[in-house]
C-alpha cells in the first residue's frame, strides 16, 4: 500500500511541477505575443524527446495537444502507448526515409523535410496510410538551414532550395504544405537568423500563399522568433527540466 501511495506522490508532485514550469513559459509566450504587437498567439509545441510517455499523459491532463519527438522509434512507441488521448504528434528531428512509413502512422506533421528523396518517401507512405486508416493529410514543414556558411550543422535545406521542394509537396497526394522550419544556429545572433528565416518565408509566400507556418523559436530564443512571425513554438526543457539520464 504505501509503495502506491509514493508513486502518487511523486506523480503529483511531478505532475505540479509541470503544470508551474507550463505556466511561466505560457506566459512568456502571451508577453512576447503583446510586446510585437500579435494578436495571433503561437502554437505551443512541448517537445518531450527523451521523457517518459507518462509525462507525456500529466501534460495532456494540464491542456497540452500538440507533442514534438525527433527519433521515430520513441515517438512511435509513445504514440501507440498513450492512442486514446487527443494529441497531435510533431515530428521535428532529422527523418530517414526508410522511417517515413512509421512516421505515417502518428505524425500531424514533420517539420524537417529537406530533401526530395524524403518528399517522395512520404508521399508514398502517407498514400499507402490513408488507404489504410483513412487518415488526414501531413502537414509538411520544409527545414531551412540558416548558416551563413551553408553547412549541415542543424540540418535543413539551403533557402534556395526552398522554392522546388515547396512544389513538389504541394503537388505531392496526401502532403499539406504548411510552411517552414528553422532552428537558429549555435552562437549566433537569432535576431539574425529569425530575421533571414522571415525573408525566406516571405519568398515562398509570394508561389504559395497558403504556406504561412513558421515553426521557429525554442526555450532559449522563443520571444526573438515570436518577434520575427513565428507561427509555432518548440519548447522542450523549460517545461520538462533536463533530459532524465539513460542508465
Amino acid at each position: 500500500m504505501s509503495d502506491s501511495g509514493t508513486g502518487e506522490a511523486q506523480f503529483d508532485a511531478r505532475a505540479q511541477q509541470l503544470a508551474e514550469r507550463l505556466d511561466v513559459v505560457s506566459q512568456r509566450i502571451e508577453q512576447a505575443t503583446k510586446d510585437a504587437g500579435r494578436t495571433d498567439k503561437p502554437r505551443l509545441i512541448v517537445v518531450t524527446k527523451f521523457h517518459p510517455a507518462q509525462d507525456v499523459r500529466r501534460l495532456a491532463a494540464l491542456g497540452v495537444r500538440d507533442v514534438g519527438e525527433n527519433r521515430d522509434q520513441e515517438a512511435a512507441a509513445k504514440a501507440a502507448e498513450l492512442d486514446g488521448l487527443d494529441l497531435k504528434w510533431h515530428f521535428i528531428g532529422q527523418l530517414q526515409s526508410n522511417k517515413a512509413r512509421s512516421v505515417a502512422k502518428y505524425a500531424a506533421s514533420v517539420q524537417s523535410i529537406d530533401r526530395m528523396q524524403l518528399v517522395t518517401a512520404l508521399r508514398k507512405s502517407i498514400e499507402r496510410e490513408q488507404e489504410a486508416s483513412g487518415r488526414e493529410d501531413l502537414a509538411c514543414f520544409i527545414q531551412v538551414n540558416l548558416d551563413d556558411d551553408g553547412g549541415a550543422h542543424r540540418g535543413g535545406a539551403r533557402p534556395s532550395e526552398v522554392q522546388a521542394l515547396a512544389d513538389a509537396i504541394e503537388e505531392a497526394p496526401g502532403l499539406l504544405l504548411a510552411g517552414l522550419m528553422a532552428v537558429a544556429p549555435l552562437g549566433a545572433d537569432p535576431d539574425a537568423a529569425f530575421g533571414k528565416l522571415a525573408v525566406v518565408s516571405e519568398e515562398l509566400r509570394e508561389n504559395h500563399p497558403e504556406a504561412t507556418a513558421v515553426s521557429a523559436g525554442m526555450s532559449q530564443d522563443l520571444e526573438v522568433a515570436i518577434r520575427f512571425g513565428a507561427t509555432h513554438l518548440r519548447i522542450g526543457s523549460d517545461i520538462l527540466g533536463s533530459r532524465p539520464a539513460v542508465g
